[in-house]
């Protein structure tokens, strides 16, 4: 029985490594099963050249997020067309599985972890099952479309590391989470899954039911040895939900990289809570090879950050990039337009709150409903929702205080304002690689960095 799992192309600005898709891929070469990777972002493959490329595989397993539903909905028709039995999965999967299942018409739809149900679906197949006879937990299929809940994976350290073979570093395109690095070549890490908290745009706490687990710091840094000793890696992602939530987990593994004698760079280009850092941990991030961090600010009005419960407050939020410039590491800030309550002075108050911060690069995003997100359901998306907008840079949901012009146009605005400035221009220049420089311009254009 052979098995592939794709993701793909999709207009983003980012292309790194599909973590999930190399963890499903251990996981099932673990058990026993072949498994390949086909990430059609990074190859630059039609869904027609995808297809092709599946024509040996019995399974074709697909990963997807809202952000690329249509382009995985024509994936999924092209492959039933051919005969291939289709599994998806992904962040969308969980939070509207049926709405999933129904335009893709897929086999099955994988809901929260994938690793364990996808390997009991293979290995029902395997085993000669009709397909309208299987379930598993954590999946649903035309047959069986009432879900069975999988509990969450207690013991992550029982996970296979992912399959980074078959998305080895070395060969992604220079188009990295943070958009400017360090050091190539750039690997992606979690070393936790999911986050406590509530806010009210991320899907995260009903994917993750506001649960978090660890892995164990010491396993985490194996496997950055193991990158840097067979893909040569020379820098680090945490792509965690928030690196710093519990300081002894992340002050370990800076120990440890010190210890080790690892003389990597490394990062948190997700973003990071701005109450869960201290100048202690700072330096000792620094010292340990980090040179870079993102928070999660949203926006520079109180209220606002009240109505999306964020839980933080602009002080807090203050003091800690402070502290980051001050023990000398570089730091962004993510905003975003358009939240609950938004009107054209709290867009004026976020502008001038970030420029007032030192920071030396800021992430300005127009906000975007997601599936599974509380938004999604106070606004009752689902019957407003269209799947064909590009919600890197169009308004996909206008508060009635503010117009949809003065909206659309924030986002614009707001880059020019923040990066028209010398230390913010000098930080991009002095970090930006000649390989970048087609991403970077590709970045300016659709941001409107630079007006028309």
């Amino acid at each position: 029985m052979k098995v592939i799992l794709t993701r793909p192309v999709y207009k983003t600005h980012l292309i790194t490594p599909p973590l999930g898709l190399g963890y499903l891929s251990a996981y099932l070469k673990k058990q026993g099963y072949y498994s390949q990777i086909i990430d059609g972002l990074n190859l630059n493959l039609t869904n027609s050249q995808i297809v092709q490329a599946c024509r040996e595989a019995d399974i074709v397993g697909i990963s997807l997020l809202s952000s690329y539903f249509p382009e995985v909905i024509d994936l999924a028709h092209r492959l039933k067309k051919k005969g291939k039995i289709v599994i998806i999965g992904g962040a969308m999967a969980s939070a509207l599985p049926r709405l999933v299942l129904e335009k893709t018409k897929a086999d099955f739809v994988v809901v929260g972890e994938g690793e364990i149900t996808l390997y009991q679906l293979v290995k029902q197949i395997t085993n000669g099952e009709k397909l309208t006879h299987i379930r598993a937990r954590g999946a649903i299929s035309p047959a069986h479309k009432r879900l069975t809940p999988r509990p969450f994976i207690k013991n992550l350290s029982g996970l296979p590391k992912p399959d980074w073979f078959q998305i080895d570093p070395r060969t992604y395109q220079k188009a990295p989470h943070g958009g400017v690095v360090k050091n190539f070549p750039v690997a992606p890490i979690t070393t936790t899954r999911g986050c406590p908290y509530e806010c009210k745009f991320c899907a995260s706490p009903k994917l993750w039911q506001r649960q978090i687990r660890y892995r164990d710091p010491q396993e985490v840094v194996e496997e950055i040895k193991y990158l840097v000793k067979n893909f040569g890696v020379k820098e680090i992602h945490f792509e965690d939900d928030n690196f710093t939530l519990n300081r002894a987990h992340a002050a370990t593994i800076c120990r440890l990289l010190i210890k080790n004698n690892l003389k990597i760079s490394w990062a948190t280009p997700n973003g990071i809570r701005a109450d869960k850092v201290d100048r202690q941990l700072l330096e000792l991030m620094k010292r340990s090879g980090c040179y870079f961090v993102a928070f999660g600010i949203e926006s520079g009005n109180q209220q606002i950050l009240n109505n999306i419960a964020k839980h933080s407050n602009l002080e807090v939020i203050k003091k800690a990039v402070i502290l980051a410039h001050e023990v000398g590491l570089i730091t962004q800030g993510f905003f975003i337009f358009g939240l609950p309550g938004e009107t054209k002075e709290t867009i004026e108050e976020t502008i001038q709150f970030a420029k007032s911060l030192p920071l030396d690069k800021a992430q300005f995003l127009l906000l975007d409903i997601i599936p599974g997100s509380v938004l999604w359901d106070e606004l009752k998306f689902a019957n407003k929702v269209n799947w064909d907008l590009d919600s890197y840079h169009e308004v996909s949901w206008c508060p009635p205080t503010i117009d949809r012009k003065t909206l659309q146009e924030a986002q614009g605005r707001a880059f020019r304002e923040f990066f028209f400035r010398p230390r913010q221009i000098w930080t991009v220049l002095r970090l930006i690689k000649p390989s970048q420089l087609k991403y970077i311009l590709a970045r300016v254009r659709d941001f409107k960095v630079v007006k028309n």
